[in-house]
């Protein structure tokens, strides 16, 4: 079955306890739903750097990315069926990008 990386972008970190409590469930509840489909939950990521030939620029690049995740699904259509449960998708917080990963044998 093809694997799918949600590559998150936006959202928001909770202060209130309360929030961060109600926030940590939805992921949870979101993980869980997606089943045996979730391969690997990943995790937030810090600040992002761009690297190209004309050198290093640490503003995370036009959209940068917040976190990231793996999944396996039937299709990208099944895939981003399952993005759009995404907490930050649902609040309207941020945006999920889902892409097939293509596996190259050496």
């Amino acid at each position: 079955m093809p694997q799918f990386l949600f590559v998150y972008h936006g959202g928001t970190t909770p202060s209130d306890p309360a929030e961060v409590e109600a926030t940590m469930a939805a992921w949870g509840a979101w993980f869980q739903n997606m089943g045996p489909s979730l391969e690997i939950p990943g995790n937030p990521v810090g600040q992002s750097y761009t690297v190209s030939s004309g050198g290093v620029v640490d503003n995370g690049g036009a959209n940068p990315v917040s976190g990231f995740t793996v999944i396996k699904a039937d299709s990208i259509d099944a895939a981003n069926e399952m993005a759009k449960g995404c907490p930050m998708v649902v609040n309207g917080s941020g945006s999920v990008e889902v892409a097939e990963i293509h596996e190259i044998e050496m």
